[in-house]
């Protein structure tokens, strides 16, 4: 009998495990020629975290905020800002998870939910004013962009900030309500995966808000990939899918485009 039960406990055991998602982008990090540094921004009554990386360019640059996914401020995220940053700009990526960084899913998704939106506006506002006014290599110009919950927050952000000059989401879900796109004053640009119908949904509502607002939106969804390509396809990624990869390296080539359009 002891035996028995001992097999049914390790059959069972497994099947609770949570759910990991490993972090992945220091070495990226580690081997970049670029400049890197960690800041303290004073958010009402708090001071974020945030990492900053600065372009190789002579001239000043445009500034992008950028929104993490649910597992926080990771190697990956950083490593992104990095590739950001070896594309021109000014990449600036706000603590919006108070130091904490999750591969359990599960953890993660709880985390971020416990977020409030008041608190990550509040903390994308100070961001946004640090980039704008305490970057001395910064031209004027802020955009922002973000992944999966971040890409979320970025077409809500478009909505509440006029000072930016585009919103890049990356498949987020898009806003279901006329009040949720009327202020919005910059172009917002979508990249969305073909297998990933959850956040697709939202997509024609957008269309039709942003047509009746008068505003640009410009969504584009790549074909075999999944929600979270852009990190899923990254070649470093030790779980890479090449259908992600696919569609990652064709994202990278519309966002440097757009990029390089920024004043």
């Amino acid at each position: 009998m002891k035996r028995i039960l001992f097999a049914l406990t390790f059959i069972v055991v497994p099947m609770f495990a949570a759910e990991q998602i490993k972090d992945f982008g220091r070495d990226r990090l580690n081997n970049s020629p670029r400049h890197g540094e960690w800041l303290d921004i004073k958010s009402g009554d708090r001071t974020i975290k945030a990492f900053v990386v600065y372009p190789e360019r002579k001239d000043k640059a445009p500034a992008v905020i950028v929104v993490s996914e649910i597992f926080g401020l990771t190697d990956w995220v950083r490593s992104l800002c990095d590739e950001l940053a070896e594309d021109g700009v000014i990449a600036i990526a706000p603590d919006l998870h108070g130091g904490q960084k999750y591969e359990d899913l599960d953890a993660a998704r709880k985390a971020t939910s416990e977020l409030s939106k008041d608190q990550v506006k509040t903390d994308l506002d100070a961001t946004a004013d640090y980039a704008l006014t305490k970057i001395p290599s910064c031209n004027g110009t802020l955009a922002v962009c973000g992944f999966c919950w971040g890409g979320g927050v970025t077409f809500a952000y478009a909505n509440e900030n006029p000072k930016l000059k585009a919103a890049y989401s990356f498949y987020g879900t898009a806003p279901d309500t006329a009040d949720k796109v009327k202020n919005i004053a910059c172009p917002v640009y979508g990249f969305y995966a073909e297998n990933d119908e959850r956040v697709n949904a939202t997509i024609p509502k957008a269309e039709e808000l942003m047509k009746a607002a008068g505003k640009k939106y410009e969504p584009v969804i790549y074909k075999g990939a999944g929600h979270g390509f852009m990190r899923s396809g990254e070649p470093n990624n030790p779980a890479v899918r090449e259908g992600d990869k696919k569609a990652r390296d064709e994202a990278w080539a519309r966002w440097k485009t757009l990029l390089k359009q920024l004043p």
